[in-house]
């Protein structure tokens, strides 16, 4: 598939904190939607193909509905949540590939102030004598949300590699800075210091306030198409270079349930194997690189498992500004990522990886030639793209 398909059109949604859109989750997904078919310089006619995250709740067949569209001939649904990001840029591209259909879309809508708040822990028993599945492992030694379950690996992070709370930071630090040319940002007018990190308060140890995630609501959406009907439209194509999904050997499994050795990773080192054999780079190559951010350590640790470091480096490799555009060695997460822009399950890195491969990213890196967007850390199955101009 290398070259053959192109993300040629993206839209976005306002990005608010979460409960301050008025409209439902449903109509803000459709607008995502037509604005990307628009910035692509096609009609909703043109579009055949719909994907999403599996726990959206906004179908393909009910948006297809909603716009218009006169045939679906490909629809989708990538499991999970943060990890889809990548993974529904690659079944759209799947599909044209194989010319399942012409035009796909791929969407993500959230609004947590018409549905909840991420941020809560899920399955907390209340009202309720017992707590099944999963949960019934973790939620009585108080791991009942997502941060407190990711939290652990951090902590293991440290405990094997000595790596600190103030590495953590750095990478908060740039996200927000990059948030400071972004005026779509949430965060945009509200920079920080690493002191600012280190003095907010705890969520769960040892991640503070600014190691966590925004929570939002808004939308997005990215179109693909094949490389030779890209040509003919409106921006220049954004090549789709390589894509990768899966997981490792229990990669997949719960927190209480993980193999000794994934405790310190993202789970991501086969995803990056077959990416970069896919796309034909390797770590050196790349510009530019968007890394999912649910918490920083998992960034961390994406960091490692894409082989920028060595596992167990990550902590020093983060300093010294080496994240931070423009002068830094490898930019992340320039449009403000899920820390700083906004929470939209990933996908919005997408954008900003379509973004800086067109030359018109608020934090353009120069002359960048091939990027990385890579989806959540430490949820499987996750994804992963190398994208290039």
């Amino acid at each position: 598939m290398r070259d053959k398909t192109c993300i040629v059109g993206v839209g976005e949604t306002e990005y608010t904190r979460w409960g301050r859109i008025e409209r439902s989750e449903f109509q803000i997904a459709c607008e995502a939607v037509l604005k990307a078919v628009d910035d692509a310089g096609l009609t909703i006619k043109d579009v055949d193909g719909l994907v999403t995250y599996s726990i959206d709740r906004n179908s393909p067949m009910a948006v297809a509905q909603a716009l218009g569209i006169p045939q679906l001939r490909f629809a989708s649904l990538y499991p999970g949540g943060g990890n889809s990001a990548c993974g529904v840029i690659h079944h759209a591209g799947m599909a044209v590939f194989s010319e399942a259909a012409n035009v796909v879309v791929a969407y993500r809508a959230l609004c947590q102030g018409q549905f909840g708040r991420f941020g809560l822990g899920a399955n907390r028993g209340v009202g309720s004598p017992t707590i099944g599945g999963a949960a019934a492992f973790t939620n009585p030694y108080g791991v009942m949300s997502a941060v407190q379950g990711y939290a652990l690996q951090a902590r293991r992070h440290m405990h094997e590699f000595g790596t600190t709370s103030r590495q953590f930071g750095a990478i908060s630090v740039a996200s927000y800075k990059h948030a400071q040319h972004n005026p779509r940002a949430v965060m945009n007018g509200r920079p920080i210091t690493i002191e600012d990190h280190q003095s907010s308060r705890i969520i769960a140890e040892p991640y503070h306030l600014y190691d966590c995630c925004q929570e939002n609501d808004g939308a997005c959406a990215v179109v693909v198409t094949s490389a030779e009907r890209a040509k003919s439209l409106k921006h220049k194509p954004v090549y789709i270079m390589g894509a990768a999904h899966g997981a490792g050997y229990r990669d997949g499994m719960d927190h209480h349930a993980k193999m000794d050795s994934s405790w310190s990773t993202a789970g991501l080192a086969e995803v990056a194997k077959d990416l970069y054999g896919h796309a034909g780079v390797e770590p050196k190559d790349i510009d530019v690189a968007q890394l999912y951010e649910n918490f920083t350590g998992q960034v961390l640790m994406a960091i490692e498992d894409f082989g920028f470091c060595k596992k167990g480096e990550g902590g020093s490799f983060v300093e010294g500004g080496r994240l931070e555009w423009p002068d830094g060695d490898l930019p992340i997460n320039t449009s403000g990522g899920n820390l700083a822009e906004a929470y939209i399950h990933g996908l919005e890195l997408v954008v900003e990886g379509a973004r800086q491969m067109r030359g018109d990213s608020t934090c353009q890196v120069e002359d960048a030639e091939i990027g990385l967007v890579v989806a959540g850390p430490g949820a499987a199955p996750s994804s992963a793209l190398v994208l290039r101009r």
